[in-house]
């Protein structure tokens, strides 16, 4: 009997699967509010049920909503989490209580508000593509559960993007850099005033270390619309920080206080910087600051000891060690190089990477090119991929012809990576590793290629 039920509910999630993506991508967009603004007043404003922290940045939004959901359930609260995209399936988005909803779950949520969304569909000129459909179903379901908060990630920008609806409690924005131009300007500071759009009035704008062109446009909406500001390296940030087995030890100064002995099971001196935005988000959230004292450092501990960031350096095997990690634009991946070169003793690494069309593939290439002996260019199952050969032809200009290989098919890719990884002289003192990157994609793809990751 269950046998037959997960059938069904594999069979319905996979039509549902189906339906939704027929819709416009999450690359192709119609800047606006309108289409969703109209499904959450159809569904009785679901977005108004519970307060929301929101996540707006280029880069670390994921990471740290995730750690946001960790603490805030290490007080007791019940929290659902939007984050995107995805890395192997799209329940990932949509999360309850820490887990991604049941596929019956997410069934059921789409149904309930396919009637609402045909009629939005039908009211206007452009139907209401997958990212907003997948909006409007989280809010409906964190409003049904019901949940005490919501953690919502942006997907892209921030003043019109669809999750924008809500009017965030806490505003958070991770660095800004470049990325998405076509649609959100041609310079860091116009960026960051696209992302500034999710700081609302009465709210608490917690902004992570900024370039000073982007903090400006990030302050100056807040001082519009009379939010409270908290930034990192004034009123909070990473005071102290250690390389630790499995991650790093660090020493945080929050709005309410120091604390000290954290261990985060993440590498690279970025993740300690999305913890300390991650906790002074809570801590806003909470009403905790220099008058109150710190919350509850056991409590703190705990949740950051069980934080974990799928495709973030992610270690999937080992002799020779695979690193998993989904950097896709520059700034991410000389985040991921530096987190590479302080935390793993690699004498000879090998890149594998796969990218997407619309990224500075170039930028990424050259960041990695002083770390990677050799690259395996591949591509990904994506629509947006760029096709192998291409790939390689920007890589050679990087590396040079006799560093880069190519193979198309991502797991041929990895096979020839760790086999070069192998022939390395040093493999026999564990000093060689192979790291899959370049596109979310390729690194959810390579996640399922290791069955779903883990050391």
């Amino acid at each position: 009997m269950s046998n037959g039920s997960t059938g069904d509910s594999s069979r319905d999630m996979a039509r549902v699967e189906d339906e939704l993506l027929a819709r416009w991508p999450e690359s192709r967009l119609e800047p606006s509010l309108t289409r969703i603004n109209a499904l959450v007043d159809l569904l009785g404003s679901p977005h108004r049920a519970m307060p929301v922290i929101q996540v707006a940045g280029t880069n670390g939004k994921t990471t740290t909503a995730r750690m946001i959901d960790e603490l805030l359930r290490g007080f007791g609260l019940r929290v659902g989490r939007f984050t995107s995209p995805h890395l192997q399936s799209m329940r990932e988005r949509i999360v309850l209580d820490g887990e991604p909803v049941s596929a019956e779950r997410f069934v059921e949520t789409y149904r309930d508000i396919e009637p609402y969304v045909q009629m939005v569909d039908a009211a206007g000129e452009i139907p209401m593509s997958f990212f907003e459909v997948m909006v409007g179903m989280a809010y409906a379901l964190f409003a049904d559960a019901p949940v005490d908060v919501a953690v919502i990630e942006v997907g892209m920008g921030g003043r019109w993007d669809a999750t924008n609806v809500a009017d965030a409690r806490v505003a958070v924005v991770t660095p800004v850099d470049m990325d998405h131009a076509e649609y959100l300007g041609p310079d860091v500071p116009t960026i960051a005033g696209e992302k500034a759009g999710i700081i609302k009035a009465d709210s608490i704008a917690v902004l992570a270390h900024q370039q000073p062109g982007a903090l400006d446009a990030l302050v100056r909406r807040a001082v519009e619309v009379e939010a409270v500001v908290a930034r990192e390296g004034t009123e909070f940030g990473v005071l102290e920080r250690k390389v630790a087995v499995g991650g790093q030890q660090v020493r945080l100064q929050g709005l309410g206080g120091e604390y000290d002995e954290v261990f985060l099971p993440l590498f690279g001196r970025h993740q300690a910087q999305n913890a300390a935005t991650a906790l002074a988000a809570v801590e806003a959230f909470l009403g905790a600051g220099a008058a109150t004292g710190p919350i509850e450092q056991e409590t703190v501990r705990a949740a950051f000891a069980g934080v974990r960031s799928p495709g973030r350096l992610e270690k999937v095997r080992t002799s020779p060690t695979v690193l998993i990690d989904a950097a896709h634009n520059p700034a991410g991946m000389t985040a991921t190089v530096e987190a590479l070169r302080e935390s793993f003793d690699f004498t000879r690494l090998v890149g594998v990477v796969g990218a997407v069309h619309g990224k500075d593939v170039a930028g990424m290439l050259a960041a990695l090119e002083d770390v990677c002996a050799e690259l395996v260019v591949t591509q990904n199952t994506s629509p947006r991929a760029i096709p192998a050969d291409e790939l390689a032809t920007l890589a050679v200009e990087v590396f040079g012809a006799d560093r880069v290989s190519v193979q198309p098919v991502l797991r041929e890719a990895v096979t020839e990576a760790i086999e070069l990884a192998e022939a390395g002289p040093d493999d026999a003192l564990g000093g060689s590793g192979v790291l899959v990157t370049g596109s979310v994609v390729t690194a959810g793809e390579a996640r399922t290629l290791f069955a779903g990751g883990g050391a």
